[in-house]
């Protein structure tokens, strides 16, 4: 059969949806682009929030259209919304033929062939089963780049998350088996890798009794073509003293810190029951600059958390104003059912929660405006992504830049630049964002 996939979320999910293509692709089916060509269609959807569980509602109305007016026999839905309200899609979306929980994407072949013969389907409650090693994958990303997860799940258990029940407790991969995997992407044309997981830091505590992620990497530097080593989802409290020193002494690792503290008030990370507190996070971020005056971070921030006074809030304004982070994502807290703080008291207005989100990202871009213009005038590498017709110029990103969510390097070139090659460029021009520059020699 013709299938085509919408993927919402994470890049963790973005894995899932690759795995389950490339299984269907296994099983003799057709993979197309087009919805409207798309005998099944498949939405891997995103529960984490109430912004994104719409959005994968919305997107899931929008394929039943299909229906109507394309090809499309079959509606699956696939992910952490289908696991976490597997008990009334069937009743809120009859528009659905199937349901596959987080914990069971990889079983999605035998799920369209029963759906085919009229079944519903739903499959749930799977989330800490182990997934099987060397399944197939197609990248939905460029060949050049590729996520690698390397565990799963999260026992973390933040009072304001519901990933844990929709994904499972952590779960580590074998180093073995993300190794391989790894030499695969390289094989197929990878040049950097991601590495992924809810929380990197952790990886292989739960199987070999110690943080092995230094260990890891070391492993994954030895693949000849692998150039960038890019790690997200570094908890603080985790960064040991030899991660910090693989990281600055091997080249292939960019220097680059996706440290998500969520907010700096030490009452405030108690009853988030965050394993951290204001002194570490700074402790971690001193020991990091000065190992790597060049290193990048990048976090994320909740604001108006239950309880949150404008004190608090201040000393969150403060400490980004004096510690100057590269990127700082800022969300208004998002009051999810089935987790703890969603029954704290001192719920905020939507509208409090809203305004003190855009004050941090008004501030945010201004901190970000003066970095990105500390660079005019270096020379910076860049892995070249495609080619801007409108402006004439190519694009890509710096080891400082993760795919999808930091900033973009445009730069002129006289000769042809070939996509997924690295190349230096000069910056000239900044703003809160993008670079612009030229390629030279």
């Amino acid at each position: 059969m013709r299938i085509g996939m919408v993927s919402l979320g994470c890049p963790k999910n973005q894995t899932d949806a690759e795995t389950m293509l490339g299984i269907l692709q296994d099983n003799g089916h057709i993979i197309v682009n087009d919805p409207q060509d798309a005998e099944v269609i498949i939405v891997n959807t995103c529960g984490f929030i109430d912004p994104a569980k719409q959005e994968s509602i919305d997107a899931v109305l929008e394929m039943a259209e299909y229906k109507k007016t394309g090809c499309c026999k079959l509606l699956i839905m696939t992910g952490c919304l289908s696991e976490r309200y597997h008990d009334s899609i069937k009743e809120e979306l009859p528009e659905v033929d199937a349901c596959i929980g987080a914990g069971d994407f990889y079983k999605i072949a035998k799920v369209i062939e029963d759906a085919e013969k009229g079944e519903y389907v739903c499959l749930w409650g799977n989330q800490n089963d182990e997934i099987p090693e060397n399944l197939p994958r197609i990248l939905a990303t460029q060949s050049h780049v590729a996520y690698l997860k390397i565990a799963d799940g999260c026992d973390n258990n933040c009072t304001y998350c519901a990933i844990p029940k929709i994904r499972g407790h952590f779960r580590s991969r074998k180093m073995e088996d993300i190794i391989a995997e790894a030499k695969a992407l390289a094989k197929n044309g990878a040049r950097e890798l991601i590495v992924i997981a809810q929380d990197t830091t952790r990886y292989g505590k739960d199987i070999y009794g110690e943080y092995s992620l230094d260990k890891l990497l070391v492993a994954l530097c030895e693949i000849p073509e692998i150039h960038w080593i890019r790690v997200h989802y570094l908890y603080a409290e985790a960064i040991t003293d030899s991660l910090i020193s693989v990281m600055a002494e091997n080249e292939k690792i960019c220097h680059y810190f996706d440290m998500p503290i969520q907010h700096i008030n030490n009452d405030i990370l108690r009853r988030m029951a965050r394993r951290t507190n204001r002194a570490e996070i700074e402790e971690k971020i001193r020991k990091i600059r000065k190992a790597m005056p060049d290193a990048i971070f990048r976090t994320s921030i909740i604001a108006g958390f239950p309880g949150e006074t404008e004190e608090q809030f201040d000393e969150l304004y403060d400490f980004l104003k004096e510690i100057k982070l590269d990127r700082v994502g800022v969300f208004a807290y998002s009051q999810e059912e089935d987790t703890p703080a969603a029954d704290f008291g001192g719920q905020l207005p939507e509208e409090v929660k809203e305004k003190r989100r855009d004050i941090l990202m008004e501030l945010q871009q201004g901190i970000s405006l003066e970095k990105n213009k500390e660079k005019i005038g270096k020379v910076i590498e860049v892995l070249a992504e495609g080619y801007d017709e409108d402006n004439f110029m190519y694009y890509g990103r710096s080891r400082g830049d993760s795919i999808g969510v930091d900033s973009t390097v445009y730069f002129a070139a006289e000769d042809e630049v070939q996509i997924g090659t690295f190349t230096n460029v000069e910056i000239l021009d900044a703003d809160e964002y993008d670079l612009t520059g030229k390629e030279i020699e």
